[in-house]
């Protein structure tokens, strides 16, 4: 039985709407541990406004500027660290070393714990080979990717070709993409794989 779906309008899908950047933000702020009140915002809207843990009120106002049509389109590895590191529950935070005169330090990194226990971390860039037989795809993003490449093969129905696009769409901007996508992609991924 075929679903014969319209076809997608790009200027009204949330996903690629700025519009909707506002209610991202706010989604984002929800899921920190360091945050325990977000207002609900609405698309369109211009600001955001939250508590942090001691109780603080803040309001996030978001200032549109023209994109760098240059600009970088993936995180620099220190930045993604930091950001995964900060954003865990166990963690209290995450920063980049910082002197009190000079530049920042981008290869060190301080992380503090719920526990109490603070490291400092190195990063360091290295090489290191993959083994095709340990891991048969280098990330997560690859992963949805190749589900969405498999859907695609042979004579795919409509639905089929819909989600290989979204599959594409969040594999292509993973970085950006809040957790509950991200796991969902990949269960999406592995029923694909599994078939």
């Amino acid at each position: 039985m075929a679903i014969d779906l319209p076809p997608s309008d790009r200027d009204a899908s949330p996903l690629l709407d700025a519009d909707h950047d506002v209610v991202r933000i706010a989604d984002a702020l929800r899921n920190s541990p360091h945050i325990t009140f977000v207002d609900q915002a609405a698309p369109g809207e211009e600001s955001v406004w939250f508590r942090d843990a001691d109780g603080t009120g803040f309001e996030l106002s978001l200032a549109a500027a023209e994109p760098d049509p240059d600009g970088e389109r993936v995180a620099y590895a220190w930045d993604a660290v930091v950001a995964a590191i900060g954003n865990h529950q166990y963690f209290i935070r995450a920063a980049l070393e910082q002197r009190s005169f000079g530049p920042l330090n981008l290869d060190t990194i301080t992380a503090r714990t719920r526990a109490g226990n603070q490291y400092t971390l190195k990063l360091a860039a290295c090489y290191r080979p993959v083994d095709d037989q340990d891991q048969e795809h280098a990330t997560p993003a690859a992963d949805v990717a190749y589900a969405a490449d498999r859907l695609l093969i042979g004579d795919p129905s409509e639905s089929e070709r819909v989600t290989a696009e979204l599959l594409n769409y969040v594999a292509a901007t993973w970085d950006r993409q809040d957790l509950p996508l991200r796991e969902h992609a990949q269960a999406v991924a592995r029923a694909v794989c599994s078939r």
